[in-house]
């Protein structure tokens, strides 16, 4: 949970304005010190050093949190649903020999960038 900063009014447009020295990503939850949600970051605007932050509330009465100390909350793991994969083995962890072979991973487990020209990996025109 990190500080966000004091609420310092409600929009017409139903927003809660909180001005803060750091930039959340849009969609964070936002929560108050009891930890309650009061609603999700949707736009910041304004200067770098010193920005706005728009939360869109989900409370009845978002204009009682007006001078009050909000903070982001974290985003739960797995919050957005991930689309079924096809031609999955039910969690088992078959590799076969061809993807062993293939792999371009060295013995020190890092990634090796593309052959230099002219050491094997052949030229492409």
């Amino acid at each position: 949970m990190k500080r966000l900063g004091v609420v310092s009014h409600y929009a017409k447009q139903g927003f809660l304005i909180v001005r803060t020295n750091w930039v959340p990503s849009l969609n964070d939850p936002v929560v108050d010190k009891e930890l309650k949600p009061v609603g999700v970051v949707k736009d910041v605007f304004g200067p770098v050093n010193y920005p706005y932050v728009a939360v869109k509330p989900r409370v009845k009465d978002p204009e009682k949190y007006v001078g009050a100390l909000l903070y982001v909350g974290r985003r739960e793991k797995g919050s957005k649903k991930a689309p079924p994969q096809k031609g999955k083995t039910g969690g088992k962890n078959k590799s076969s020999k061809k993807d062993k072979v293939h792999s371009k991973k060295g013995k020190t487990g890092k990634r090796s960038g593309p052959t230099p020209p002219g050491e094997g990996g052949g030229e492409r025109y």
